[in-house]
């Protein structure tokens, strides 16, 4: 995206201000950032955002036993430096140092967030035969179980749900 002042350079400083309620994106080149004086905009804070990732993640961490990544050999202090993951496995290799910190920044460490368009309709659809078989076992109706273990069975083995 180009500098929306000079429409020359790249901007690479993307600021959204919002006045009397209503929103307005800035995308500046630094050249032009500096001249209207965006280039200040965030000095005097005192640390940068790697820095408070840094904080934030080591947070009652202070283990000498470096350990490390068995696929890129990146330590968590790695990690919690520069904010950023060596490579897909620090996930499972620092799971247990990382979860809490994930705790404490999304108040949850599961995805609540949205699900793949026709999802909930599976996944409805699912509890509904789950409790449609545990009446019929409970009744003793047990063709009838079969038929909705069957479904239920079908219904798993074409990905409609995750479990």
């Amino acid at each position: 995206m180009l500098c929306q002042h000079c429409n020359k350079n790249e901007a690479n400083m993307h600021m959204k201000r919002i006045i009397n309620g209503r929103a307005a994106e800035v995308h500046l080149c630094s050249d032009c950032a500096r001249s209207l004086g965006y280039g200040e905009a965030f000095s005097g804070f005192g640390l940068g955002f790697s820095d408070f990732l840094s904080d934030f993640l080591l947070k009652g961490e202070h283990s000498s036993n470096t350990v490390r990544c068995p696929f890129c050999n990146k330590s968590f202090e790695e990690i919690a430096k520069d904010g950023k993951m060596g490579c897909a496995e620090c996930y499972t290799a620092f799971y247990d140092k990382l979860l809490p910190s994930i705790q404490r920044i999304h108040g949850k460490s599961t995805h609540m967030g949205k699900k793949p368009a026709g999802a909930n309709n599976a996944s409805n659809r699912l509890e509904n035969l789950k409790a449609q078989l545990e009446e019929a076992v409970r009744q003793q109706d047990f063709e009838s179980a079969v038929k909705i273990r069957d479904e239920i069975n079908s219904i798993l083995m074409a990905g409609g749900e995750n479990q």
